[in-house]
Formats: structure tokens, sequence, C-alpha cells
């Protein structure tokens, strides 16, 4: 098989030196610059191009290679309840098998038949001439390790429902309760001058002196 992948890629990773001998193992870090969209979209991600410290272990099984190993690295996004900018810390833990691509499930090999079904390979991930690559491993932990609701902090006041304002900033902040049945009579009233409030009233200048009498 001609291989697709670039060894010059970051995430592209050699298992040459493992030679196929099962319980062969070999440590490796790397520093690699964040791929485009590394997250979830429009939610928190780490920014494309951001480092990235990968600890990974490869081990030689029988079908393939199993890769166990670690991300770090800075997300950034915005709290969800006071929409403020925020950063977290984001550590990914990942395990995943990169076989052989002429070897069966039990690591035997095998050569494939015209019509074999081809469904079982579709979740599998293959070694491409001893090379694999770990970026759909990686963003599948970091998805997974990332917060679906990202917050500043956890007791986040958020924002005021009426005004808008930041309550952690301002946490004396309130609005008056007013009875919306009154609130309209009131600022008719506010709007009339002593005058026009008896004018209003419907009685007639001396009517009660006359009652009196």
């Amino acid at each position: 098989m001609t291989a697709r992948l670039d060894h010059r890629n970051p995430l592209v990773f050699d298992t040459h030196e493992l030679g196929r001998r099962p319980g062969a193992l070999q440590r490796q870090t790397r520093t690699v610059d964040a791929p485009k969209d590394l997250g979830i979209q429009k939610v928190v991600g780490v920014p494309e191009g951001a480092p990235v410290e990968l600890d990974i272990r490869l081990e030689s099984v029988m079908e393939g290679v199993l890769v166990t190993g670690t991300a770090r690295a800075r997300a950034e996004g915005e709290c969800v309840r006071c929409l403020e900018p925020l950063q977290l810390d984001v550590e990914a833990d990942f395990q995943e098998m990169f076989s052989y691509p002429d070897a069966d499930d039990r690591g035997r090999v095998h050569h494939a038949e015209p019509g074999d079904d081809a469904e079982d390979d579709e979740d599998r991930l293959f070694l491409e001439d001893g090379l694999f690559d770990l970026e759909p491993v990686l963003r599948d932990a970091v998805v997974l390790a990332l917060p679906m609701q990202p917050v500043c902090q956890e007791d986040c006041p958020g924002l005021c429902a009426e005004c808008g304002v930041r309550l952690a900033d301002d946490p004396d902040h309130h609005h008056d309760a007013v009875d919306i049945r009154w609130a309209a009579l009131q600022g008719l009233a506010d709007s009339l001058e002593p005058g026009d409030k008896d004018d209003k009233s419907g009685a007639e200048p001396g009517v009660d002196e006359k009652q009196e009498k």
C-alpha cells in the first residue's frame, strides 16, 4: 500500500521501530500546533496554532498498534451565563487501535476477496505503511474533554434579565418591582398638574359647600 500520509505532518506518527513485535513499546512526547476548529464550534475550543502537548505510548499488538496518550492545551471560549471571554486548561485522554491493513481482528493475515463485506472496517482506523494520523483521535478526545456549557466561574450569577448588567460586577444590583396594573395610572397621575387633577375629578367648584349647607 502506498502511503497517503505525510510523515512531515506533526500529527502523523511512525511505528516502524516497533517492528510488528507484539509487546514492543515506544513512548513519544511532542508539542504541535492546534489544527483548525479543535473543539466545540462557536462554544469553546483550542485556537488554531496554539500549542498542544502530546504524551503518547505506542504498543505493538497482534492486530496493529495500540495508541494511548494525553493531550494538554489551553482552550478559549465565552461564559454561557455572563458572555465574558474565558480560558481554561483542557486535558484529554485517548486510546485508539490502528490496525494493520492485512490483518483481521485476531491479528491473522488475510486477503480480501471480491464481495467481502466492508462495513466492519468503516469504524476501524488503519496504519498506512507504518504511519498513522492522530488528528481525528485528538479531535474526538478534545471535544469529549471540553464542557458543553463553559462558565467563567461555577457560581457566576450571569446577567440581569431586565437591563443586561453583569451581576458579578454589581452584587447589590436590583430593580424595584412595580405592579403593572398600577404603573399606567401612576404615570398618568404624575403627568397631570394639580389643577388638572381637580378638573379630572368631575366635581364643580362650590358643590361641596352647597351640600354642606
